[in-house]
């Protein structure tokens, strides 16, 4: 079938009859239990819901809010917005009760799914009552209209509606690393002309598996798995808890997996719990031994299919890269933003280059501006940010291109490189500027180090703030472990002061006792550092830190 005209209803309808009777999602109830939705199946429910939407008589093109896990009624209720008339807004399942307000609030949500959540009782104060709210079979306790009984009453709308290219399907909320979030207004061509070149720059099959469990209210996971599926065909898994993960790897066995840096961390600290890092290395040079021992720990970690591994939100560290890449697992990053559906860059297979985040993905302009930002144009840039044109052309360039805000570089094939984040470049007292991320990519590589915060604007040197990992927080009473811990720091601390230029030294590496995470508002949902929050944080006690002049300072 030709898909380059098509758009995401005239996919999910023609495998509701090419593919009617193969499994589409695969949804874990809990004690083992798991239930599967054909294509057939999946696409009835998701007329039966619209069928229910429409009678609601809402406005036409009114906003519906998702707030869920991802599970596959998320997937079937982007669908029955669609096929009602109206547009789609995810929420992010973690959110607090005031950004659930601001946002319902700001888009106008008329109707809310309220589905598979952890947290609903820190959420549900920030939804007002004149929000029509529906359940899913997996949604904490409530009094709301359920998605069973509504598909159970409901006939399938029959008509295949259409919707344009150039119709708003859905209002994206970004994340929100500093201030309120903005809605990215994405049509059905932007989607459509995302999943199709993502699709093909992979040579992606309708043989695939891929496990979901990344926030489908994030751009990448909804790029990849929904818009993947969509044109494609192939069949999703959804993951049931923390944990279970592994046993929900296990039973996707998949050949396309995406993770963000955080869990490419864990995985790797994961494999050096059972076996220590040196032990592991020297083995892997036993020839005899190496291709059982790779085997064994993809085996291990439920990614043995695998053809293609993403990582994409924030940079990996290049150790953690080339470490998975001996392994034999093809570790390929991306680079894109909410504002252009994660449609931008991509490594190749066969072509990746340490520390470039690939080249740019078929129908993507890229340039770079004088102040050394990266300028990105496509058909997936977004329609603008809804109800704020000023943000808008703030964000665009005359000519259509989006400033990303990341300064970068391209080397002579094509292979992006990111340098810093424009606005979190910042000066020391000596007048020098410094780019926090090539810094915090090379101390990434410390394996007892989880996540990493260089800061020192108006210090005379830089300085870094790091969080241990969970198997370095469980030791580090342990007076001997701390002290060769110390040591290892002082080492780490001094090969990359070696590594860079004089004014971006690091004076000190404090290891602090905060657990940086959604919860207490130090992480985006997409798990990206809020410095601003992180900086906030330690500004008492720097000047101190400072005045101690000692490598290694633990809070």
């Amino acid at each position: 079938m030709d898909t380059n005209q098509k758009l995401p209803l005239d996919m999910v309808y023609h495998w509701e009859t090419a593919k009617a009777e193969s499994v589409y999602m695969t949804q874990p109830m809990g004690g083992g239990q798991v239930v599967d939705y054909t294509w057939r199946r999946a696409v009835g429910e998701a007329r039966r819901m619209a069928a229910y939407l429409k009678s609601l008589n809402l406005p036409e093109k009114s906003r519906i809010g998702i707030v869920s896990k991802n599970c596959a009624q998320w997937i079937m209720s982007d669908w029955a917005i669609w096929m009602a008339g109206h547009v789609s807004v995810p929420l992010y399942p973690t959110l607090n009760a005031d950004t659930v307000s601001y946002i319902l609030d700001h888009s106008g949500c008329e109707v809310l799914f309220v589905g598979k959540l952890d947290d609903w009782d820190t959420m549900k104060d920030g939804v007002p009552e004149s929000v029509h709210c529906i359940s899913y079979p997996l949604s904490p306790p409530n009094d709301f209209k359920t998605w069973d009984d509504i598909v159970a009453k409901y006939p399938p709308l029959e008509e295949n509606v259409q919707r344009d290219a150039d119709e708003l399907a859905t209002i994206v909320y970004t994340s929100g690393s500093t201030g309120k979030p903005k809605g990215v207004m994405l049509s059905f061509g932007n989607m459509a002309f995302a999943a199709k070149g993502g699709i093909d720059a992979l040579e992606v099959t309708s043989h695939e598996r891929m496990l979901s469990y990344l926030p489908l209210s994030h751009v990448l996971e909804r790029f990849v798995v929904e818009g993947g599926s969509i044109y494609k065909g192939f069949r999703l898994f959804f993951a049931e808890s923390l944990d279970t993960f592994v046993a929900d790897l296990r039973r996707a066995e998949p050949t396309l997996f995406l993770a963000v840096p955080r869990i490419w961390t864990k995985f790797q600290h994961g494999v050096f719990e059972k076996m220590p890092k040196q032990k592991l290395d020297r083995l892997l040079k036993v020839p005899l031994l190496r291709r059982v021992i790779k085997k064994k720990i993809l085996t291990n970690l439920g990614l043995q299919h695998v053809k293609f591994a993403g990582s994409g939100s924030a940079p990996l560290s290049h150790d953690i890269l080339d470490w998975y890449r001996g392994l034999g697992l093809e570790l390929l990053e991306g680079y894109g933003m909410s504002e252009n559906f994660a449609y931008s860059h991509m490594t190749k297979p066969g072509r990746a280059r340490t520390g470039y985040v690939g080249e740019a993905l078929p129908g993507v302009e890229v340039k770079i501006s004088e102040q050394g930002e990266v300028l990105v144009k496509s058909p997936a840039t977004m329609m603008g940010y809804y109800k704020d044109e000023e943000k808008t052309r703030e964000t665009m360039t005359e000519d259509g291109f989006l400033r990303t805000g990341d300064k970068g570089e391209i080397d002579e094939l094509g292979r992006l490189k990111l340098t810093g984040r424009i606005k979190e470049i910042f000066k020391t007292s000596k007048g020098k500027y410094v780019a926090p991320a090539p810094i915090e990519n090379r101390l990434m590589s410390h394996p007892d180090i989880e996540m990493v915060c260089v800061s020192g604007e108006n210090y005379p040197q830089p300085h870094c703030l790091v969080m241990l990992s969970e198997e370095a927080k469980k030791r580090k009473a342990d007076d001997g472990y701390r002290q060769e811990l110390e040591s290892s720091f002082s080492s780490l601390l001094k090969d990359v002061n070696q590594t860079v230029d004089p004014h971006e030294q690091l004076q000190f590496l404090a290891v602090v006792k905060d657990e940086w995470s959604i919860e207490n508002d130090f992480l985006t949902p997409t798990l990206k550092l809020k410095r601003n929050v992180v900086e906030d944080a330690y500004r008492p006690d720097l000047d101190s830190w400072y005045a101690k002049r000692q490598p290694v300072i633990w809070q």
